[in-house]
């Protein structure tokens, strides 16, 4: 198969979509922590800070999520001035790590997805006590 420019092309929306995500997932987070941070100065609770500790967990992956979004998305304008000059053979190469970079991030996010929904399961199950 033969690379034009349009094929690493394509991955401009979807990875432009994808960077919008992890922005918002970002924001709300940082968001969270900060009223967190407020609550355990207030409180001291123990509870709190393993909630804040969480968070930063979440936190530096979703900044790799954003990290290798950002790669793959530099590589693929990358790929595009490799066709443009016809080195199609680095171009080919840089497009497959452009496209290893886009599934790294998309299962860093699966991963938070993951720690995300068991922290909402242990808030809901300490509000059935």
């Amino acid at each position: 198969m033969e690379l034009t420019l349009g094929i690493p092309a394509l991955l401009f929306p979807a990875i432009s979509l994808t960077m919008l995500a992890y922005n918002a997932r970002y924001l709300a987070i940082a968001a969270l922590i900060r009223q967190l941070h407020q609550k355990y100065q207030e409180t001291a609770s123990q509870s709190v800070g393993l909630q804040v500790q969480k968070l930063r967990k979440r936190l530096t992956i979703i900044k790799n999520m954003q990290a290798t979004a950002i790669l793959s998305f530099l590589l693929a304008v990358i790929t595009m001035t490799l066709i443009y000059v016809e080195l199609t053979f680095w171009a080919n190469l840089i497009f497959g790590v452009s496209l290893f970079a886009l599934m790294v991030s998309l299962v860093l996010s699966l991963i938070e997805v993951q720690l995300s929904t068991k922290a909402l399961e242990i808030q809901l199950k300490n509000m059935e006590k």
